[in-house]
């Protein structure tokens, strides 16, 4: 079982493995907007962990993200934790 942890609150959310971060994101109060990897509204900064998720997407790609700052609704987690920032 993965987790993903909200830096500023502590909460923290566990997510099966391979499974996507979004439904946690949100419960942890990331805004989403499209959920298409479209508008860029979830975009989350990964202080720690970023090696535990998923690789880039395309949709990522065009919005210039990269592996510490991420879309949550383009996102899967491998294993481990992931710790955000928004």
């Amino acid at each position: 079982m993965a987790k993903i942890i909200n830096k500023r609150t502590g909460k923290a959310i566990n997510v099966k493995d391979g499974e996507p971060i979004r439904e946690a994101c949100e419960e942890l109060e990331v805004y989403f907007g499209c959920s298409d990897g479209v508008c860029g509204t979830c975009m989350i900064d990964v202080v720690k962990g970023e090696n535990n998720l998923s690789e880039l997407t395309e949709e990522e790609k065009e919005l210039d993200r990269d592996k510490k700052h991420r879309l949550a609704c383009q996102c899967k987690i491998k294993k481990g934790e992931v710790k955000i920032d928004f």
